[in-house]
């Protein structure tokens, strides 16, 4: 499937960060582009698509790392591999030196300012005449992946910087805005957005297809919302995109994960890459192979076809969580069994004799064999060798990642009613029931907060972390002690990165009270 091919631009005072450079560097650094900038030729506005093509080439590229300090702590998912402050992390046990947390904080952030100068060269191209419905339009694209960001950035981090323009100093000045003023401040950035976005599924757009629209920031408004547990204005955003009858769950849970899961009418926000259909050349495409089996045991359905760092595996209590459950479609989507991995659930006598569809072979012919690293592996980073283009070989190369799709919509707003708020665009038990019909699930009546939750832990196993943030809303954090973890009161929050705190003098006073 093929998507607009963005271009990669440059913007004044917008800097490139490779993961390694320190935020003082950033800081510090040269401002190489002011020349070019200036030399822009604005009354060429025909230019102007080509800032908010960057800004998605922004969105879609972010970092292979910040996906599983996202998602680590919740009892759905494992670190595997070899790096060990991301163990501890799992077991919140925090190392504010470690790498990862520095690279994280400076990928967002980076992206926010690229962001924030693009939306200031945009404002150049309408003042030189450029369509000004045009440029209101993308301007609000822009700040709706803001707000995604600074909403990931928040979870992680609680109080944080909301930088408004594009000069990397301003950050030094910047005062920590608390984290549910964070949360209203996106909640109001995606109102101000959303007249002027498409009122269309984002697979409709005609210009960039798979783009934001409407209901992507409504979607990114209810998120917030919910973190600030102001679960009216959840229902409220969810019920909007629900009434308008735009998004629907795919029928093939499998499959949405998947090619033909891309644009899918269940996906509200994806991160979009493509091979262009050609077996060798120019590919845009996420590093998947962090979440691909190590050489030792992988047998490809396609031979030559390659494995990957066995980085991120599901847990055991996932796994008999879904299987107590008897959430067959869902569990054999999510989880790619390893024969230790079914040696070890086996071992339990609960578990004893396993259905024969619980199998380290995939429906395509994709084996997993046992490996140091991991017994199970992410079936929703896996992309089946069958359905690579011909000549190509990476592990998952042509696979989108999808960020917010209809389900958890669904049951964001059922989370909402359970919590108080009011709908009359649907219920509680309507909510959870369809979402449960597509996994084959009986119908419950009486919906409570424990359904509700159960059922976002099944669906959501090894996205977003959505597990974790699920558990600390709403104080369930004895889930989150399970194989030895003791999550304690202050343990929601990851510690400042401490190459910030050595140049930022606010983040490091806030990490000394």
């Amino acid at each position: 499937m093929k998507i607009f091919q963005y271009k990669s631009i440059k913007l004044v005072m917008v800097l490139s960060l490779m993961t390694t450079i320190s935020c003082s560097e950033y800081l510090d650094a040269p401002l190489e582009d002011q020349i070019l900038a200036q030399e822009t030729d604005y009354s060429q506005s025909q230019n102007m698509v080509l800032l908010l093509n960057g800004a998605y080439a922004e969105l879609y590229g972010f970092q292979w790392e910040t996906f599983p300090l996202i998602s680590v702590r919740g009892d759905d998912a494992n670190p595997a591999g070899d790096q060990e402050p991301l163990f501890k992390t799992d077991t919140y046990d925090y190392d504010r030196s470690f790498w990862i947390y520095n690279s994280t904080w400076l990928n967002m952030y980076s992206d926010i300012i690229y962001w924030n100068g693009a939306i200031e060269e945009i404002q150049k191209y309408q003042e030189a005449g450029a369509s000004a419905a045009n440029a209101s339009q993308y301007i609000a694209e822009i700040n709706v992946m803001k707000g995604y960001n600074l909403l990931q950035l928040a979870r992680l981090w609680n109080n944080i910087l909301i930088p408004e323009g594009s000069d990397p100093n301003a950050l030094y000045e910047a005062e920590l805005t608390p984290f549910n003023e964070v949360m209203q401040y996106i909640s109001d950035q995606m109102d101000q957005a959303m007249p002027n976005l498409p009122n269309v599924h984002p697979n409709q757009r005609s210009d960039i297809r798979g783009g934001i629209t409407r209901y992507t920031a409504l979607a990114v408004k209810a998120l917030a919302n919910l973190e600030m547990e102001n679960y009216q204005g959840a229902a409220d955003a969810t019920g909007e995109i629900i009434s308008s009858g735009e998004f629907m769950l795919e029928t093939d849970y499998y499959q949405l994960f998947k090619i033909p899961g891309k644009l899918n009418n269940e996906n509200i926000l994806e991160f979009q890459y493509s091979d262009y259909g050609a077996e060798s050349g120019t590919s845009d495409r996420f590093p998947w192979q962090v979440y691909g089996p190590q050489a030792v045991g992988w047998q490809p359905a396609v031979p030559g076809s390659s494995g990957g760092w066995g980085f991120w595996e599901p847990t055991e209590k996932y796994v008999k969580f879904m299987l107590d459950r008897n959430d067959r479609k869902r569990l054999t989507t999510t989880v790619l069994f390893t024969p230790d991995g079914i040696s070890d659930i086996e071992s339990d006598p609960n578990y004893a004799n396993l259905p024969n569809w619980v199998t380290n072979t995939t429906p395509d012919g994709d084996t997993f064999g046992n490996a140091p690293r991991y017994r199970f592996l992410s079936g929703k980073h896996y992309l089946p060798t069958t359905q690579l283009t011909p000549g190509r070989f990476n592990y998952g190369e042509n696979k989108n990642m999808i960020a917010i799709r209809y389900a958890e919509i669904l049951l964001v707003h059922a989370e909402a009613l359970v919590s108080g708020a009011t709908s009359s665009v649907m219920s509680a038990d309507e909510a959870v029931n369809t979402v449960r019909s597509r996994a084959n699930l009986g119908m419950l009546s009486g919906v409570t907060l424990d359904n509700v939750l159960d059922e976002k832990f099944a669906e959501f196993g090894m996205e977003w972390g959505v597990r974790f943030f699920d558990l600390v809303r709403h104080g369930r954090t004895s889930e989150l002690n399970y194989d030895g973890r003791t999550y304690q009161e202050g343990d929601r929050y990851l510690p400042y990165p401490l190459d910030q705190q050595d140049i930022l003098p606010q983040l490091k006073e806030a990490a000394n009270q």
